[in-house]
């Protein structure tokens, strides 16, 4: 294998940028799962069905929904058509299916439980702080993708199928100077994916993780590696082939992540962009 990685002039202030913006995001990510987790807490405790019927990780117009009404009593007030007008005004879509499990949800509890309108209150609060995050996430997202496609390989990372801006960003942040890594083993070592053996006298083969690797790296290769398999491609193949062998999901994916590790080291190394089929390689 060849080890001459390109020469590369990486400025120490987008390195740095880098750093503190996906640190920044990170935060950010925290803070919304947090909210998220405390906001289904307080309504599994006031209004169980509505709990139950929607992903108030993912859906953003059950959010909206719960900045303006939060109890059962409140939704069959309005109505279903009513409550739909009033999603669609505010941009929700899919409002009137929204609507509806919000209203079904209403019919199945008439019990109002001490403490609703405190809990209501609190509920909208914390839908609301939820909103803001996803802005502020969407905002730092894009300036995250920006700042990564200045570096000079980034159309490189990208390349990689499930490698997108924000894993990029992180790669280039968790991986730092590549050249510090005399082989793509020494960079899947560095993320977690080189199993080491834990041999006693009377057992070989014992093989598990290291004690010392980087999470971060791990991370961004296992999803990135997660990703890449939902399209029909090289990095499907290859996880289909595990689960044949007899892996499951988790250990073909870290099969494959460690596989992307290589990839991804020498692409990076011969400064070229991914392509589905290997480049065929001249001889003299």
């Amino acid at each position: 294998h060849r080890r001459d990685f390109t020469t590369l002039d990486v400025p120490a202030q987008l390195a740095a940028d880098l750093a503190l913006l996906t640190a920044h995001r990170t935060d950010l990510v925290t803070d919304r799962v947090r909210t998220v987790n405390r906001l289904r807490d307080v309504l599994t405790g006031m209004f169980p069905a509505l709990e139950r019927a929607f992903d108030y990780s993912a859906r953003k117009g059950a959010l909206v929904l719960l900045t303006g009404y939060q109890t059962p009593a409140a939704l069959r007030r309005r109505g279903l058509n009513r409550l739909a007008s009033w999603l669609v005004n505010r941009g929700v879509r899919d409002a009137d299916n929204v609507a509806a499990a919000a209203v079904a949800a209403a019919q199945a509890q008439h019990t109002a439980l001490p403490g609703e309108d405190t809990a209501a209150q609190i509920v909208a609060d914390l839908a609301t702080q939820v909103i803001a995050l996803d802005d502020r996430l969407g905002r730092i997202d894009r300036q995250i993708r920006d700042v990564f496609r200045t570096h000079p390989q980034a159309e490189i990372i990208e390349s990689l199928p499930g490698m997108g801006p924000i894993l990029g960003a992180e790669f280039v942040v968790a991986a730092g100077d590549m050249t510090a890594y005399a082989d793509a083993g020494h960079l899947a070592s560095a993320a977690g994916l080189v199993p080491v053996p834990r041999d006693s006298g009377r057992r070989t083969g014992n093989l598990h993780r290291p004690k010392r690797y980087s999470r971060r790296l791990r991370r961004v290769f296992y999803l990135s590696a997660q990703t890449s398999i939902i399209r029909d491609g090289p990095n499907r193949e290859y996880y289909l082939k595990k689960r044949g062998e007899g892996c499951k999901h988790v250990q073909a994916v870290i099969a494959l992540a460690r596989r992307r590790t290589s990839v991804l080291w020498a692409l990076l190394r011969d400064d070229r962009a991914f392509t589905a089929t290997p480049p065929i390689t001249q001889t003299a």
